[in-house]
């Protein structure tokens, strides 16, 4: 029996349990332990999984983005879910973003290894009330223009209008569409050059293809004077922006000039451009450029061997062979560069008071990889003008035909001051090799 004690007071004779005894003393322990296993079972049921992620590679400090497939882990709406790293044991808020792909949902984020050099990473996906951060990458669409910003500056520019060109070759006024331009360092110097005195068809960071074969013409959509062939800007398809990255997608028609005075379209070119969000101070940010080629009729678009042609990059008119540089994946500096194979290139040099420039990387699976450089030389021009691009067709042809998609991926991780080496060996591993998300399901949050 629970005991009791007759206790006087002030207020009155009352009866209290007497807490010494043990059989109360078993039920407020018991009473206790059930409070504790609840909250328990409670905060159980809503972890949802652990996401483990091992970094195999150097890291350099930069920003690695990762993803995994999420409808494989939780069916929950987006904003139902929140991930959290584990840090020294506490839980750390990340943000992240989902993207739906062929229907299925792909959860994106951002690891940072700025000042942790942790190998191994840990977070948590929980049930709760997605918070919502304001401030994130943005994209700007206008009736000239899709732009990409961050912290209020404009970090890239994908210019949409029919841009009128004049050349000294000929009398006509042509125009061009679908160009980046610029394309700007963090702290918002521009490294892309349009319209240059000495090459009018350079458009900044561009694609066309030189030297073409289609229904028995040989065609340059280069070269835009030849007026033989233009690239046009045919629609934006999608545009997305969000806590992780800004992205647009665009088609793009290569535009054949027959010889009866017709034009046709022989090869579109879907063209997504998207940043990874930079911290507000951070000296650089990722761009991934990816191009889906699809010949646009039966007849194969055949890009014939050429020494330049792809994505090419008109850098800007502030750099010339004195204050700028250049070097390879293979440690070819730029006298050097010119049709060596590569897997990523960095350019840079003095921008007014300031330093800059880009490493551009060659995804493994792109054609011909590790690609052939085209990269000027020193003495062009009397001042060295800085012009680079992957030429995947520089030694061999390359037929585009109908039925078949082709994709080339290229990343450039932009930055202010200065880059080396071992930074760009790692960014193109992390990019190369993306990390994989080792999912651990809570049984309990399984339904």
């Amino acid at each position: 029996m629970i005991g009791t004690k007759k206790i006087k007071s002030d207020i009155g004779n009352f009866t209290a349990i007497d807490c010494e005894d043990k059989t109360m003393t078993n039920y407020i322990r018991s009473f206790y332990v059930f409070i504790f296993t609840f909250f328990c079972l409670q905060a159980s049921a809503q972890k949802i999984a652990v996401l483990e992620v091992t970094l195999n590679y150097e890291t350099a400090g930069l920003d690695i983005p990762v993803s995994t497939y999420l409808d494989k882990i939780t069916l929950l709406p987006d904003n139902k879910l929140i991930l959290k790293e584990i840090t020294g044991g506490k839980p750390v808020t990340v943000a992240y973003q989902i993207e739906k792909i062929n229907g299925q949902r792909q959860l994106y984020w951002i690891i940072k290894t700025a000042g942790n050099k942790a190998q191994r990473r840990i977070f948590e996906l929980s049930r709760a009330t997605a918070l919502k951060k304001s401030g994130h990458i943005k994209t700007i669409t206008s009736d000239s223009a899709l732009t990409i910003s961050a912290n209020n500056k404009t970090l890239l520019r994908y210019n949409i209008y029919n841009h009128k060109l004049t050349f000294p070759q000929i009398k006509d006024t042509l125009l061009r569409s679908g160009f980046i331009h610029p394309l700007n360092t963090p702290h918002g110097q521009a490294l892309t050059r349009i319209e240059a005195w000495d090459h009018k068809h350079h458009m900044g960071l561009w694609s066309a293809w030189t030297h073409v074969l289609f229904e028995g013409d040989t065609l340059d959509f280069w070269n835009l004077y030849k007026k033989q062939g233009t690239i046009r800007f045919a629609k934006t398809e999608s545009a997305k922006a969000g806590p992780v990255f800004a992205e647009y997608k665009t088609l793009q028609e290569h535009v054949a000039y027959k010889k009866n005075g017709s034009e046709k379209v022989a090869m579109n070119e879907t063209q997504s451009m998207r940043i990874y969000q930079p911290d507000a101070n951070q000296g650089y940010y990722l761009l991934d450029i990816t191009t889906h080629l699809n010949a646009a009729t039966k007849s194969p678009f055949t890009i014939l061997k050429y020494s330049y042609s792809s994505l090419g990059w008109r850098a800007t008119e502030k750099w010339n062979r004195t204050n700028s540089e250049v070097l390879t994946s293979e440690g070819k500096v730029r006298k050097e560069a010119d049709g060596a194979r590569a897997r990523w290139v960095l350019v840079q040099g003095k921008i007014d008071d300031d330093y800059g420039g880009a490493v551009m990387m060659s995804y493994p699976a792109n054609f011909n990889h590790p690609e052939p450089l085209r990269v000027w030389p020193e003495n062009i021009f009397n001042n060295g003008d800085m012009y680079t691009n992957f030429v995947p067709n520089k030694d061999r042809d390359w037929p585009i035909v109908k039925g078949n998609d082709y994709v080339l991926k290229y990343r450039f991780v932009v930055f202010s001051g200065k880059f080396d080496q071992v930074k760009s060996e790692a960014a193109w591993q992390y990019f190369a090799h993306p990390p994989v998300v080792d999912v651990k399901m809570n049984k309990a949050a399984r339904k």
